[in-house]
């Protein structure tokens, strides 16, 4: 039987690194840079509209699959898939699966183009579909999946809390189709849900529930919006569940993975996790240091930089973790 096996990775981020404090005098905001380089992890990212620099999630993603198909050696129009994970889309719509498909291949081919929209983890659900898709379809070859997060775009002036977590940049896998005795390729997926938890972050406006008027922007409601607190231990309970869960279903043992990434918006929760499955932090990356949070991007982001470092090597195996609002959350078993 077919499965997806993984190829090549790329990874971009827009215009020069912010640091904290610059960030502060940039975006006229005041935040505890101490508490969050201790703790969060976060100090320093990327955000286009504070360098002036004239990109968006179309330009983030199309970059990113470059570089993804320049390291598998892999022309674009060989791909017949592509997937965009995203919460932050260059439009309602048409998709930014669609534009990438364009701007890649330059017009009309035969390819499949669509985004998932799992909040943050729009990625490891997008990663998913493509691997079944290339693992049923028997004319496939190629799937393209791009993370791309822009929620700097939706933050409103002077709110410390979005300019301080939040930053752009997007990452990129490019899958390719192999056969069942390849012992590396895609395993498994595992993936949890609860709408009930839909009101506590997210971007409200701009939706058939809530269009943009002009009295939403004078009163200040669009955008990022918080309107609940997320639980400080929410994924410290989700995650290490979800992990034994994937391995369970996947008929794996814990002991067997060499690397585990997660999302990456809280390092200190990073740490917890670990301990909690019995592994080292040497077993895990973090970027959030040098890209602070980029969402559906931040988990093939860190993936790049664990292959490129050195962390991991091909015949390893990985677990993805990725929670989104919402509330999603999914895991990925895969061999490299």
């Amino acid at each position: 039987m077919a499965k997806a096996k993984l190829l090549g990775v790329g990874v971009y981020a827009p215009g020069e690194p912010i640091g904290n404090e610059e960030l502060k005098r940039l975006a006229g905001i005041e935040f505890d840079a101490e508490k969050l380089e201790s703790k969060i992890g976060i100090k320093a990212r990327h955000i286009a509209k504070l360098r002036g620099i004239d990109e968006t999630s179309a330009d983030f993603a199309e970059k990113a699959a470059r570089a993804a198909l320049a390291d598998a050696g892999v022309e674009a129009h060989e791909v017949g898939l592509f997937v965009v994970g995203t919460d932050t889309p260059e439009f309602v719509s048409p998709a930014t699966a669609i534009l990438l498909q364009g701007r890649l291949q330059g017009g009309e081919a035969e390819s499949e183009a669509y985004d998932v929209g799992a909040s943050c983890a729009s990625f490891v659900t997008a990663l998913d579909a493509a691997s079944r898709a290339l693992a049923t379809d028997r004319r496939l070859r190629y799937a393209l999946v791009v993370g791309v997060y822009n929620m700097p775009a939706h933050v409103r002036p002077g709110d410390a809390f979005g300019f301080s977590l939040f930053a752009d940049g997007a990452g990129a896998v490019l899958l390719g189709k192999t056969e069942d005795d390849d012992p590396a390729g895609y395993v498994e997926g595992c993936f949890r849900a609860d709408g009930t938890q839909w009101n506590f972050v997210g971007v409200y406006a701009g939706g058939t529930r809530k269009p943009l008027s002009r009295e939403l922007l004078e009163s200040g409601r669009y955008g990022l919006e918080l309107l609940q607190r997320l639980p400080g231990d929410r994924n410290v309970k989700l995650w290490p569940p979800l992990v034994r869960s994937l391995l369970e279903k996947a008929d794996w043992s814990l002991e067997n993975v060499r690397h585990f990434i997660f999302t990456q918006i809280n390092r200190a929760v990073i740490e917890e996790v670990m301990g909690i499955l019995g592994r080292p932090l040497s077993d895990t990356t973090c970027v959030m240091d040098r890209y602070g949070y980029t969402g559906s991007g931040c988990v093939p982001m860190a993936l790049h930089h664990a292959l490129k470092e050195g962390r991991v090597k091909r015949g390893d195996a990985v677990v993805l973790v990725a929670s989104g609002a919402g509330f999603a959350v999914g895991a990925n078993l895969l061999v490299l």
